[in-house]
């Protein structure tokens, strides 16, 4: 008989020691927010994951930062072709014309939120809770390049769904505290 396969190592096994994973799993992921340039960041770093590993996105998060004007949602609203052209050129960033595209589209869109809830943070709120497979449909009705792996990473990383750390991780303790929206409802996941 085979040995047993050894146990899935969990982010909160792998993260703390890292330079560059420690600092997320320790001051961000799974903590609430409700800033619209950190949420909206949030989601395009989430949507530029996808088919990438967290690690390449941590790593060129700066430029991100610098490339999308810090996040400004409404400067990003009125992106045109010469700034499309410049992120697609910036070797800094991902330059994936469908996620580019994204970024500034769901910006417009962040801006008919507000017009709507007051906010994307207000949006999230009315729709809460829901469960995972629900958030996804409203998510992929409501925004561009969102499936299921992007809608649930976003979710867990801003509170709204639980999972983020092993009940066990000082970080989930802390997390905990701030009474994130997940930890107010009946779905947990």
């Amino acid at each position: 008989m085979p040995a047993e396969a050894p146990a899935l190592k969990s982010y909160c096994d792998v993260a703390p020691d890292d330079p560059w994973h420690g600092p997320y799993h320790e001051r961000e992921y799974g903590f609430p927010i409700s800033d619209e340039h950190a949420l909206f960041e949030r989601l395009v770093l989430e949507i530029n994951q996808a088919g990438l590993s967290w690690l390449t996105i941590l790593k060129k998060r700066e430029a991100f930062q610098r490339a999308y004007h810090g996040f400004d949602v409404d400067r990003i609203a009125r992106y045109g072709e010469r700034d499309r052209t410049r992120l697609l050129a910036d070797a800094g960033i991902i330059r994936n014309r469908l996620k580019v595209n994204a970024a500034i589209e769901n910006a417009r869109r962040v801006q008919g939120l507000r017009r709507e809830f007051g906010s994307f943070a207000d949006w999230l709120a009315t729709h809460h809770p829901r469960e995972k497979a629900e958030w996804v449909k409203l998510f992929k009705t409501t925004f561009v390049f969102t499936g299921g792996e992007i809608v649930g990473e976003f979710l867990m990383s801003i509170g709204y769904l639980g999972g983020a750390h092993r009940p066990d991780c000082p970080v989930h303790r802390r997390i905990l505290r701030l009474k994130p929206p997940w930890s107010n409802s009946k779905s947990k996941q």
